[in-house]
């Protein structure tokens, strides 16, 4: 999120399930980010270290819809020492503010202090007064930085965008290596099942026993190029279910403006080109000459009512090129006996191919616009589709008690509220928000988690770098059953759960 153009940041209790060093790292790189970006971030945390308290410019305390303080950091001691309230010597900052408890004045009985109070006084304390008088005061537009708010929607120009959307289709591409290996090792490697297919055509149409003196001779070369033509085109649709899975991730991200659709469309497209002809040069490789195309590189019988279907096939184009390029070709022109035309014009008719040498070209140039419409096409429809639907919180309106039940508890199944298609029992007595959810099951095995060692174990003498918070712990959970935690002590020094 923080390089999208957004220059507020609003954060909920995000130091949730973390340890305190970690929580530092994280809040001490927002800081950065801050002052790098020149913008302005909001965290709500709930007890932080006194590390990372000393991170924040300012300071918010909120009780009972009052706000008790709003202010520098600095002052904020200082405010609560006003209203009777000191800091013990070994006490956290964000400890004390929270507990309230540590009364300044011995000579005096202690006395509750009310959040309303707080608020009040707070408007006569000078932090207070100095964020009044700021906010009464007309701003002065002359003074405003012209960085101050956005006029552009998105963050970088559109070159930078680009290049960054390319680089990280380069690295998913890296990252999913496996999958673009297989695809050519599916026309490679004799071990996998499309190159089995190829080798099988090498041997059915080797090219000693491809003869080229009869038109049934010619339909032998034009089934070996149908089915060259079929493989290439069904092999990239491997890559289809990756392309659904990354449409999540892309809807947050376009949602939030971190790209334009054709921005993340263009470089999916100009990376998988290379690897386009790479899969066709290996076949090629293998095929071509093994059955005996010529090495010189320069229609069936239809309804009425399917001509459209015949007309905007891309593959109608494709092959009409290959085998126009393959038996328009010198070897193929010579005359049979009581024969007017030659025999590379007898094949494509007896297939009902066109016999024009420019059909070679023509197939060239609409398969190009046929990749430029569909990447079109991909593009609008990233921009205009929208995002599925997001699940809402349940709030239940029942009543705590079911008198007609007599108290007890009753079973009910509601699918809003975990948000999919499973049944899950909640008693009528629950009441409240329940968030949306999908069940899982969790398994971990032999999970070691270290963090840097603090410094004041450092000032003791311990020489390690790093504290062992956990070491070699396994368990399992799965939903909808109950945890006992029970400890088993391996021979290793592994825990399980």
């Amino acid at each position: 999120m923080l390089v999208g153009p957004a220059k507020a940041l609003f954060m909920d209790e995000i130091s949730t399930g973390l340890d305190s060093s970690t929580t530092f790292q994280i809040v001490n790189s927002l800081k950065q980010c801050v002052h790098i970006l020149k913008g302005t971030t909001v965290i709500s945390l709930l007890q932080p270290a006194p590390q990372t308290n000393n991170l924040f410019y300012d300071i918010t305390l909120l009780s009972d819809s009052h706000i008790l303080y709003q202010g520098p950091r600095e002052y904020v001691l200082q405010f609560f020492q006003s209203m009777g309230f000191q800091r013990p010597e070994r006490k956290g900052v964000a400890d004390f503010l929270q507990e309230e408890q540590y009364w300044a004045h011995k000579d005096q009985p202690y006395r509750f202090v009310r959040a309303k109070e707080f608020s009040e006084a707070l408007k006569s304390f000078h932090v207070g007064r100095s964020l009044r008088e700021e906010l009464d005061s007309e701003f002065d537009r002359s003074k405003s930085h012209p960085a101050a708010l956005n006029t552009k929607k998105f963050g970088v120009g559109k070159w930078e965008l680009l290049k960054a959307c390319l680089s990280s289709e380069y690295l998913l591409m890296k990252r999913n290596s496996f999958v673009y290996i297989f695809r050519l090792s599916q026309v490679a490697c004799p071990s996998i099942y499309l190159a089995v297919m190829a080798f099988i055509a090498m041997t059915i149409f080797l090219r000693t026993k491809m003869c080229r003196d009869s038109v049934t001779d010619g339909g032998i070369y034009v089934g070996a190029l149908f089915f060259g033509l079929a493989v290439i085109m069904f092999n990239g649709l491997a890559e289809l279910p990756m392309v659904v899975l990354k449409l999540p991730v892309f809807y947050k991200q376009r949602d939030n403006l971190f790209f334009p659709s054709w921005a993340y469309a263009l470089p999916a497209w100009i990376l998988k080109i290379p690897m386009t002809f790479v899969e066709v040069a290996v076949w090629l490789f293998l095929t071509y000459y093994v059955i005996g195309f010529d090495p010189n590189i320069g229609r069936q019988h239809k309804k009425k009512w399917w001509l459209w279907g015949f007309w905007i096939s891309p593959k109608m184009y494709g092959q009409n090129a290959m085998v126009n390029n393959e038996f328009l070709a010198e070897r193929w022109r010579y005359v049979l006996p009581n024969s007017s035309e030659p025999l590379g014009v007898e094949v494509l008719k007896s297939r009902g191919f066109f016999i024009q040498s420019y059909w070679i070209w023509i197939g060239v140039v609409v398969l190009i616009g046929y990749t430029l419409l569909f990447n079109f096409g991909y593009i609008l429809s990233l921009t205009y589709m929208s995002t599925p639907e997001k699940r809402h919180a349940f709030i239940s309106e029942e009543p705590e008690n079911n008198e007609q039940n007599g108290g007890s508890n009753k079973v009910r199944n509601d699918e809003s509220i975990c948000g999919n298609t499973s049944s899950h029992a909640f008693p009528s007595s629950y009441r409240g928000m329940v968030l949306p959810f999908e069940p899982h099951s969790i398994t971990f095995d032999d999970v070691t988690y270290a963090v840097d060692m603090p410094q004041e174990m450092r000032n003791q003498g311990v020489v390690e770098n790093n504290l062992v918070l956990l070491k070699c712990v396994s368990g399992s959970f799965r939903p909808g059953v109950g945890c006992h935690r029970s400890r088993q002590d391996n021979s290793d020094g592994c825990t399980c759960w």
